[in-house]
């Protein structure tokens, strides 16, 4: 008895509630807001560089943030942030983030060794350090994490060769590099020789805790939105259109907040909670699936800041593509998430509408020339409309009070 609770004190993992939960901890918090800086360079990164390379670049610094964050939160997922040489892990990550993070602006100058550097020392110091703490205790899980490490051994020469390469070359090199690491858990993690990984050895210790990870980074998200309105409206003439501009941000802020949280966070969380595999949840909907929406909030801040600067006059392009493809991208990803948790095979009307009505905006964007701010306003007006139309469809506010609804849209959502 007595080793057995020696060997207790001395396991790094996680110890679980018998309802499954997991509390997420404030070391995990404290690590995220690095991710609050890395939200703000990547916003202006794209604001600083309005060319397709540009755009291109902003998506592939994107993309290497995101899956630096998200393999931490399967790391914090499995160890126990309370124990010393957990923490440890986890500040050392934290800088190694911060020094990415930070390295942003020049990742396609003089920076971008830095960066790939920070971003290697992360993924493979973290992931070799769980493989040890996994070797004893839960060895499926282990060799997983072996396999993946190796993964991400194999994308290294690709990392640092771009980071050494000229800035055309380097978009190429780092897109293999990228494509390498994504491909890794759709592949489950093959290699030669080790065999493959199935999802039930991904060994999730809480699902519920995945669930809130990841809410909490929506929230960092939308809130890099909300500092970003609130910083540049503080600069300017109080004026009617900037009051007005100031105002429509804070609602798109509000209705991507209510479209991914009064529904689409509790279910999701629910639906993993109870999954009887909770791993290949995990990896699909909350590794893969949430990277639109978080993407989209991200292009959104672009479309706040840019809308706040110069409401008036005549949308450049660059603005038509911020501000009708960032909360498109958001709302194709929620309609995703939401669609994997139902239990149903159709996608979320109120989601279909909405993504339409964007197409339309779009086109009266490039032929009628509206201002930002008319633009701005027509976007935030469709997340209303999805997230209303939801909320009345799903918690009976219209059905139960009378409202009139078609009949068709009614049954849809009593069936849904």
């Amino acid at each position: 008895m007595a080793a057995e609770s020696k060997s207790a004190k001395r396991s790094l993992l996680r110890e679980v509630g018998p309802d499954g939960h997991a509390t997420v901890g404030y070391a995990e918090l404290f690590f995220d807001l690095v991710y609050v800086f890395a939200i703000t360079q990547l916003s202006h990164y794209l604001l600083a560089h309005h060319d397709l390379a540009g755009v291109l670049e902003t998506l592939m610094l994107f993309l290497a943030v995101w899956w630096a964050w998200t393999y931490m939160a399967w790391a914090t997922n499995w160890l126990d942030p309370e124990r010393p040489a957990v923490r440890i892990m986890i500040f050392l990550v934290m800088l190694a983030s911060l020094a990415m993070s930070a390295s942003i602006p020049g990742a396609f100058g003089d920076k971008g060794l830095v960066f790939a550097l920070a971003y290697l020392a992360m993924q493979i110091g973290r992931t070799g350090f769980l493989v040890r703490v996994m070797r004893r205790e839960r060895p499926e899980t282990s060799r997983n994490l072996l396999r993946a490490n190796l993964w991400f051994v194999l994308s290294a020469p690709f990392w640092i060769w771009g980071a050494l390469a000229a800035e055309e070359m380097r978009l190429i090199l780092w897109g293999v590099a990228i494509a390498i690491n994504y491909a890794a858990p759709m592949a489950l993690f093959w290699i030669p020789g080790l065999g493959y990984s199935a999802t039930t050895d991904f060994g999730l210790s809480s699902g519920g805790h995945m669930a809130e990870r990841c809410a909490l980074l929506i929230i960092i998200a939308l809130g890099e939105g909300v500092l970003v309105t609130g910083a540049t409206f503080a600069g300017m003439a109080w004026g009617w259109p900037a009051v007005a501009a100031f105002l429509t941000a804070f609602a798109g802020s509000v209705a991507m907040w209510w479209v991914y949280f009064d529904l689409g966070m509790r279910r999701a969380a629910h639906h993993i909670e109870h999954h009887a595999d909770a791993g290949r949840v995990a990896r699909d909907i909350y590794t893969y699936a949430h990277i639109p929406i978080v993407a989209g909030i991200v292009v959104t801040a672009v479309c706040d800041e840019m809308m706040l600067a110069h409401p008036r006059g005549h949308a450049e392009p660059l603005f038509l593509w911020v501000a009708i493809g960032g909360p498109a991208l958001f709302l194709a990803g929620a309609m995703v998430l939401k669609r994997a948790t139902s239990g149903r095979s159709w996608w979320p009307l109120s989601h279909l509408v909405g993504l339409g009505l964007f197409g339309l905006i779009a086109l009266w964007g490039a032929v009628g020339h509206p201002a930002p701010l008319a633009l701005g306003i027509a976007s935030v007006a469709v997340l209303a409309v999805v997230a209303a139309w939801e909320w009345g469809s799903f918690h009976g506010g219209w059905i139960e009070r009378g409202v009139p609804v078609p009949r068709r849209l009614r049954e849809y959502g009593e069936r849904r």
